[in-house]
């Protein structure tokens, strides 16, 4: 009887675990004993059976009624995965990120395992047990997955059917491998081991496990990410502006260009020879009626206006920590004449906006970029290639203003010569597609990054490729110059963020921390930091004296495509691939409130010069404004209520079918825009 009871243990729980192949080979090699057996005698055929059967008979029977109390308690689940949980968390350092790797597998396969026997309450307690571990990683997934509160759910689920059906793939050294096969042995946890066998597809390999910095989900799940971040969070940043910046000076000559303006206004009305002498086009009437208009407006919004300028002239003065550039005395005075003839922008006075559309690029087209002045167009492509437009010489040939929104026309016109000539600097020397430009302050100097691994600096003086800078080991998705030019920095597949120097080949400094790409940089108002982006849907902030991160951003939802720092150095706003933008006080860490409104990705942000607004443009075809005095001033009682975000979102600007790659405002406060025209119909 023991014999069959054995057999039919055996039979139970592989017909149960879904093993048929098993189960057919162990109806075979059972009858191939069944004759051979009885040849032989009993007593020695008994004696072996009980000197072995009744250790087995227990193993199997236990294995089997386990397997059945399992079916009935989903308590076995909770305990044997909280078990298996902490038994990872506490393995050695040198295996722990590979153990960890199949936690997230096996807790998804507990909750639809749970869920499919009907205990739907069990499933919904151990999902939330559980989640925080896997949230940053698996945010998108569990979303879905907690949406499923019934069998039927799961068969009408394709995500979660598909889960269901397919094994995933884990590699782990074959020491690891070993360590978890005692501790399934040894505390006998049937539960996990079924569902490890069954969804699991172990990849074993010989030798030494994998790095850590190999495993992005690894390094997520070792410790705790929020713990890590907050540790993080606690570092002193300084965020204030840079000491004796033209900001600054312009600052304090301001008193002496308000006397000289009211004195002007002053003795105006008296000085009618100064007005004969003036082109007879103009006339005499017509800049006295405009100056009296835009004084009705500077008198109407003063109040916003002075507060606005505040925002930047009350920023604390911090030291730089770069050795920075001489600027030429010319370079010094066009750049102090352009924060002179500012136009200050509020909710009230929203600026003009100068759209450049790309046409005919045959969807070649990977990234644009604009000079402050909105001068010089520049973008890069598939192709390899960089072409640079200046946009003041293309006006004359083709005899046209600027124009603002878009216009099928215009573009023709001005993009490209009626006889043929090539209208654009052609800059050639990249072994992949461009991913990223973008121009000096003064735009003479032009950087690129592309999938070949390099960034490379052109000059257009000399229209001519001047260093290849080599470092990085994949592609380069972004690179960005710093505000006073010289130093620069890269984005990289390679996880990895660089700065920098025009002089030197090498890079000053790696930052290296994020789990995934860094998909995006920016540097900081005062050149002692700069932000980075990744796929990991995080933003880190890094000191580029030490190269060390002092902020982690967590909040986003998906991958982070843009960045942009205010003015005056205190916030952030990064936009992310669902369309959403955060702003982020850098000296908290925290998110001071999300702006919701586009539907795709945002692909670029701007402040305006005294930071009173925000410009962000996206894969939707669309450039917003949004208020930030009132979004970074908002109570956090509003914070809570959604409607709120509707009315931070001053104005939206459609184009007609352009994708938005590029928003940037002058120095004088004029947005300019760029995108390339997608004909979908």
């Amino acid at each position: 009887m023991e014999d069959e009871e054995i057999e039919k243990a055996v039979i139970a729980y592989l017909k149960k675990k879904g093993f048929k192949q098993t189960e057919i080979a162990f109806h075979e090699e059972h009858l191939q004993q069944k004759q051979q057996q009885p040849q032989q005698s009993k007593p020695s055929s008994t004696s072996t059976a009980t000197s072995t059967d009744p250790d087995l008979a227990k193993q199997l029977l236990s294995f089997s009624s386990s397997s059945s109390e399992t079916e009935n308690r989903p308590v076995r689940y909770l305990e044997g995965y909280s078990k298996l949980r902490s038994w990872t968390y506490s393995s050695l350092d040198l295996y722990k990120h590979e153990l960890l790797r199949m936690l997230y597998p096996v807790f998804i396969h507990c909750f639809m395992d749970l869920v499919a026997k009907g205990h739907t309450q069990g499933a919904r307690t151990f999902f939330n047990n559980f989640r925080e571990d896997h949230e940053m990683m698996h945010l998108r997934d569990l979303q879905k997955l907690e949406g499923i509160l019934s069998p039927s759910h799961l068969e009408e689920m394709e995500f979660a059917h598909s889960l269901r059906q397919s094994k995933v793939n884990i590699k782990i050294c074959q020491y690891a491998y070993e360590l978890l096969l005692q501790y399934l042995h040894k505390t006998q946890s049937i539960t996990m081991l079924g569902i490890i066998n069954e969804h699991i597809n172990f990849q074993v390999s010989p030798g030494q496990p994998s790095t850590i910095s190999d495993d992005a989900e690894a390094v997520t799940l070792v410790g705790s990410g929020q713990d890590i971040a907050k540790q993080i969070n606690e570092k002193e940043i300084h965020w204030g502006l840079l000491e004796d910046s033209l900001e600054d000076r312009l600052e304090k000559a301001g008193g002496l260009i308000l006397d000289a303006e009211k004195a002007e206004g002053e003795t105006k009305d008296g000085d009618l020879d100064e007005g004969k002498k003036r082109p007879i086009d103009g006339g005499k009437q017509g800049p006295s009626i405009k100056k009296l208009k835009k004084d009705k407006v500077v008198g109407t919004t003063g109040k916003n206006i002075r507060s606005e300028t505040n925002i930047v002239s009350m920023a604390p003065r911090v030291k730089a920590e770069l050795t920075l550039p001489v600027m030429p005395m010319e370079t010094e005075q066009s750049i102090l004449e352009d924060l002179r003839n500012r136009v200050q922008l509020n909710s009230l006075a929203l600026p003009s906006v100068c759209f450049y559309t790309f046409i005919n690029t045959h969807n070649g087209l990977n990234c644009s970029s604009i000079s402050r002045d909105g001068s010089l167009l520049a973008g890069g492509f598939s192709d390899s290639s960089l072409k640079v437009w200046d946009m003041t010489k293309l006006g004359q040939q083709a005899d046209i203003s600027s124009t603002q929104g878009e216009s099928e026309a215009a573009p023709n016109q001005s993009l490209v010569s009626d006889e043929g000539k090539r209208s654009y600097t052609l800059f050639q020397g990249h072994a992949g597609p461009v991913y990223s430009a973008t121009f000096s302050p003064i735009g003479d100097f032009i950087l690129s990054s592309s999938s070949d691994s390099t960034v490379r600096l052109w000059s257009r003086k000399l229209n001519a490729n001047l260093v290849c800078y080599k470092g990085h080991n994949y592609p380069v998705w972004d690179v960005q110059f710093s505000p006073v030019g010289h130093y620069f920095a890269s984005a990289s597949h390679d996880r990895t963020a660089r700065v920098w120097s025009m002089d030197r080949i090498q890079p000053l400094r790696i930052m290296a921390g994020h789990l995934s790409d860094v998909d995006c940089v920016r540097w900081h108002a005062n050149c002692n930091y700069i932000a980075t982006g990744s796929s990991d849907k995080t933003v880190r902030l890094w000191d580029v004296q030490s190269g060390e991160c002092v902020r982690i951003f967590i909040g986003h939802r998906s991958m982070i495509l843009s960045l942009a720092m205010s003015p005056d150095g205190r916030y952030m706003a990064s936009g992310d691939e669902d369309g959403s933008i955060m702003m982020w006080d850098l000296s908290s860490g925290r998110c001071v409130t999300p702006l919701m409104g586009h539907s795709s990705c945002v692909w670029t942000l701007d402040f305006s010069g005294e930071g009173s607004l925000l410009a962000s443009g996206s894969a939707d075809c669309m450039v917003k404004l949004w208020d930030v005095t009132s979004t970074a001033k908002a109570p956090k009682a509003d914070e809570k209520v959604g409607s709120t975000n509707r009315l931070r979102s001053l104005k939206t600007l459609p184009t007609k079918s352009t994708p938005v790659y590029t928003v940037q405002f002058s120095r004088r406060n004029l947005l300019f825009a760029a995108g390339v025209l997608s004909k979908t119909s």
